[in-house]
């Protein structure tokens, strides 16, 4: 019998998905040999997914179940299960089974071949909007020239050797970028493409103003890009300041006036402009240190459930 995987399933608002999910897993693992936990973290949810969490680890031994006080967001889900999973190697993937298990057995055989990392990479995108392609193209685009790691068709989609996951939980940054910092770390990484699926149940839980909040948190929570932007679009202004200033100074030498009132008030609210997104950048920036600063925790645990007789607390 081979090592012990952990899989972690973080969950907001997927009631109708887990014990699909599970029993999924149970199969797919089951007829592979593979000795296995499947560890659900309930981030928050508003619905009836943390009861079915609970039936889930009362029937099946295999099964540990995470509660949040509140919702904390997906990357708090993750490192959460990574702090309690227990298995040699660790999967992450999505609990409304777009990611296969099946792809699963593929990641493991790879492992016990000596990979430390396998990155699960979207083959295609699966049905999306025009708009959330483009943004997420876009958004991947900019993380991958930034970071110098190549971020196109990313996923949380990946299994990792116990000292990777050692490794990230080591970490001490509240703001977490899990696609990234799984990359950041290093380590013997393979690639193993997979086709994502239909949801079977229910709808996304990610709005456009989520997807773009999560954006801007993961850019600034791994990269100082903008701030050198600023420091550019500075630099942009200030060459177009010494050549308009060159303009005028000929111009008044020479005995001509100048002309075009509406011309100098547009260049004030292009400077203007320009200023206030700094600011903005600069004191987004601000917000996120102040919150590391505070080191408050990545989340709170409210309840753990296991089978009964490993027990059940908080």
């Amino acid at each position: 019998m081979g090592a012990k995987l952990s899989v972690i399933l973080p969950a907001y608002n997927e009631e109708k998905m887990i014990r699909k999910a599970q029993e999924a897993l149970n199969k797919v693992l089951g007829e592979a040999g593979i000795p296995h936990e499947i560890v659900f973290v309930d981030d928050g949810s508003t619905d009836g997914t943390w009861e079915v969490v609970c039936r889930a680890c009362e029937e099946g031994a295999e099964s540990v179940g995470i509660h949040f006080s509140r919702n904390f967001g997906k990357e708090a889900a993750i490192f959460a299960g990574l702090a309690h999973a227990d298995g040699a190697v660790v999967a992450v993937m999505d609990c409304d089974l777009q990611h296969p298990p099946e792809t699963l057995v593929e990641m493991y055989r790879l492992w016990e071949q000596g990979y430390e990392i396998v990155e699960g990479v979207k083959a295609s995108r699966g049905r999306e909007s025009l708009a959330h392609k483009c943004s997420a193209g876009l958004f991947y685009k900019i993380m991958s020239k930034v970071t110098g790691m190549d971020m196109q068709n990313a996923s949380d989609f990946k299994m990792m050797d116990r000292k990777v996951v050692d490794a990230l939980l080591t970490l001490p940054e509240r703001n977490t970028f899990f696609r990234a910092l799984s990359s950041w770390v290093g380590y013997k990484t393979v690639i193993v493409k997979f086709e994502v699926r239909e949801r079977e149940e229910g709808v996304s839980k990610w709005s456009a103003k989520a997807l773009i909040k999560y954006a801007m948190s993961n850019i600034a929570g791994f990269t100082s890009f903008p701030l050198q932007i600023v420091a550019f679009g500075g630099l942009a202004v200030l060459t177009v300041t010494v050549v308009l200033g060159g303009q005028t100074l000929v111009k008044y030498f020479s005995g001509s006036a100048i002309e075009g009132f509406s011309t100098v008030i547009l260049l004030i609210l292009f400077i203007g402009s320009v200023i206030m997104i700094s600011l903005g950048i600069i004191g987004y920036y601000l917000s996120k240190i102040y919150d590391e600063i505070k080191q408050r925790p990545r989340y709170i645990i409210s309840e753990i459930a296991k089978k009964k007789d490993e027990g059940k607390g908080e």
